[in-house]
């Protein structure tokens, strides 16, 4: 018998909050944190915008020490788990540690550790770059860190799946917990990829917007889109199986209710065109939730401003949703965050369970030009109420990786 899971906790970080109450508050009021790039000097990039983390000073949350040894992207990790821990009021004195497992994501993990290093290694000579490289750079270590630091000693794993990788990460900590292999999970996904190789990378294969105008360069379905805008952090929620919840008098702050997971098989980049991948994905979240697309309210789309992303997840959605489709509000809080590649479907995560506690679906800013080949309602500029039990979170990763997450109302 399929058991219920449901989230007790959330954490995270993002271009527009350090915690998920001021991250959500933002979401709500249309915040933009996308700007100018502060990390490196740009002088010699095309690209000059990301969504980077404000005020964020790892020694504000952690020892000197335990900062210069954790990569950023750990950090991020470690943190919204905190935060998702001390939400959730988990004890572990009373928990059995093998009914707790991690399942925290990163789609490239310790990429400006892996530069530094490297930087060293040419100037002093390889054999000299720091014994911590290997385990700070390795992506499983936000996971294993997070795993550490609770005393969750279950199930502890890392998927890599792109931009697809938070929320396979959550709908496999789903599975895990409704089938009966664990109670307890802290899952999600954190990236820090804004760093000289890696917004060099993504502009050489022309998938990141080069609009200097921060509040222009990050808008999805907008017909003058020009690709994504970089975005950093983490996002961890608790799920938790509804007994075990219910026994300690945990606060329910909403259900996951089904999980779908599909592959292109296409491309190792560009989507199918006519989206039937995604649409897969999304009607098999559908099935595995007992629901009807009638029943969903609001997607938080993948939409992430490249040309063929937004247009074939519109038909993506058209397929999977039928006429249904005409009455959904979609919009893309990737408009505010800039795209956090494998935290991406975590922080996305935590915004569509807050949409749904609070009925308010959060905007798609900076949006002007109308395309019709984007021609869902996709709530530009202004976040607005609604009334659904059930909402949808698509992510779609290079390589064709696709899951989308359907999160029920309690």
């Amino acid at each position: 018998m399929k058991r219920r899971v449901v989230i007790t906790g959330m954490g995270g970080l993002s271009p527009i909050g350090n915690t998920v109450p001021e991250m959500w508050e933002n979401a709500k009021n249309g915040v933009c944190g996308i700007d100018t790039i502060k990390s490196f000097d740009t002088e010699n990039h095309k690209v000059k915008v990301a969504g980077e983390l404000k005020n964020y000073n790892p020694e504000d949350y952690m020892d000197k020490m335990q900062a210069r040894r954790t990569a950023r992207f750990t950090q991020f990790a470690l943190i919204a788990a905190r935060e998702a821990m001390a939400h959730s009021g988990i004890s572990m004195e009373k928990e059995d540690a093998a009914r707790c497992g991690v399942n925290i994501s990163s789609g490239i993990g310790g990429l400006p550790t892996i530069e530094e290093e490297h930087y060293k290694g040419i100037k002093r000579g390889f054999d000299r770059v720091s014994p911590l490289f290997v385990p700070m750079a390795i992506t499983n270590m936000a996971a294993g860190m997070v795993a550490i630091e609770h005393g969750f000693k279950g199930s502890c794993t890392c998927i890599v799946t792109a931009c697809a990788s938070g929320t396979n990460a959550i709908g496999e900590a789903f599975r895990q917990i409704r089938d009966g292999y664990a109670d307890i999970f802290l899952t999600g996904g954190a990236e820090s990829c804004i760093s000289e190789l890696g917004i060099g990378g993504f502009t050489s294969m022309k998938a990141l917007s080069e609009e200097p105008d921060p509040k222009r360069a990050s808008i999805p379905f907008d017909k003058e889109r020009g690709g994504f805008v970089m975005g950093e952090g983490a996002g961890v929620l608790l799920l938790e199986e509804y007994e075990h919840a219910a026994a300690r008098g945990a606060k329910i702050l909403g259900e996951v209710a089904g999980y779908g997971v599909s592959c292109d098989a296409n491309h190792m980049t560009a989507p199918l065109e006519d989206g039937s991948g995604a649409a897969a994905c999304m009607m098999q979240a559908m099935e595995d939730a007992g629901i009807t697309a009638e029943q969903i309210g609001y997607v938080n789309a993948h939409g992430t401003a490249t040309p063929m992303n937004d247009k074939c997840e519109t038909l993506a959605v058209k397929s999977a949703f039928g006429d249904a489709a005409a009455k959904l509000l979609m919009s893309s809080t990737k408009s505010m965050t800039g795209h956090l590649l494998g935290a991406s479907g975590a922080v996305e995560a935590l915004f569509t369970v807050s949409a749904l506690a609070d009925q308010f679906a959060p905007p798609t800013v900076g949006y002007k030009v109308p395309d019709p080949e984007c021609d869902l309602e996709i709530v530009p500029g202004r976040g607005r109420t609604m009334d659904t039990e059930y909402a949808m979170s698509n992510s779609l990763g290079f390589g064709g990786h696709n899951a989308s997450i359907i999160f029920r109302r309690v």
